[in-house]
């Protein structure tokens, strides 16, 4: 068994706190964008615009990301503390948000300069999965979003949490969300098994949906919110919809339908 005392914040910068959570959204947009410039990027037009796209996926992340978590998860707390939706540093963040802040602004992005917006898309997703890899590990070092009781011999107590043995769902998601959703993907792409703008972007929505849908059977769902359907969270409804979103795109993609 693992014992959870990490300290949220990495350190100090004169007097301002610098956290972990912080230093996981550089990483993941730092490395992603690395990546993408010099392994994926063939076409020279989408090199020279892709710096300019990263401003508007930063602010897509944090605007969706924060939107999201307010609309999603904790509307009737901001509803009484509207202040408090601009403490972005005080936490709460929702991925769906996030995506959906995402999408809209690189979609405007694209259509400014001419360009098929799934060309960007994609390469946003075959680096998704670095961002949220660095993402879930926050989310283990902040002992937030942690799983059920269990008594398997991996199971973690978060003493910031309570004394209970639990499963670090972080960890499954960052393992699956993360490095398996980039192997698949990034494999997929190599292989050229499809060629059509959008099928990655597709296969990221699909693979994503299902990995988390039902990693989350094993974390404790959101305490203001609980289960709300058939004893799914409401994580597990965001993933179904954007299964069925992901599904309908792969299908028109791959002129299935």
């Amino acid at each position: 068994m693992f014992i959870n005392n990490f300290d949220p914040v990495a350190f100090d910068l004169f007097s301002i706190q610098i956290r972990w959570y912080s230093i996981a959204y550089i990483l993941g947009i730092i490395l992603g964008w690395i990546y993408c410039k010099k392994k994926l990027i063939k076409d020279i037009k989408v090199l020279n615009l892709f710096d300019d796209l990263l401003v508007y996926i930063i602010i897509g992340i944090i605007v969706g990301g924060r939107l999201g978590y307010v609309f999603f998860y904790n509307f009737n707390y901001f509803l009484k503390n509207i202040f408090e939706i601009l403490m972005i540093w005080n936490g709460g963040m929702s991925f769906h948000g996030g995506l959906i802040g995402v999408i809209f602004a690189t979609t405007y992005f694209a259509k400014k300069n001419n360009i098929n917006p799934f060309i960007f898309l994609d390469l946003i997703s075959l680096v998704a999965p670095i961002g949220i890899f660095f993402g879930r590990m926050a989310n283990f070092i902040n002992s937030e979003l942690y799983g059920k009781e269990t008594d398997i011999i991996w199971a973690v107590k978060f003493l910031a949490v309570d004394n209970i043995a639990r499963h670090p769902s972080q960890i499954y998601e960052a393992i699956f969300e993360g490095i398996i959703l980039f192997i698949l993907l990034n494999y997929i792409m190599k292989k050229k098994i499809f060629s059509e703008p959008g099928i990655i972007s597709s296969l990221f929505l699909i693979f994503y949906s299902t990995f988390r849908f039902f990693i989350e059977f094993l974390r404790v769902p959101d305490a203001q919110i609980g289960y709300i359907i058939f004893n799914f969270s409401l994580g597990q409804l965001m993933c179904i919809i954007f299964l069925i979103i992901g599904s309908y795109l792969f299908l028109k993609k791959s002129n299935a339908i």
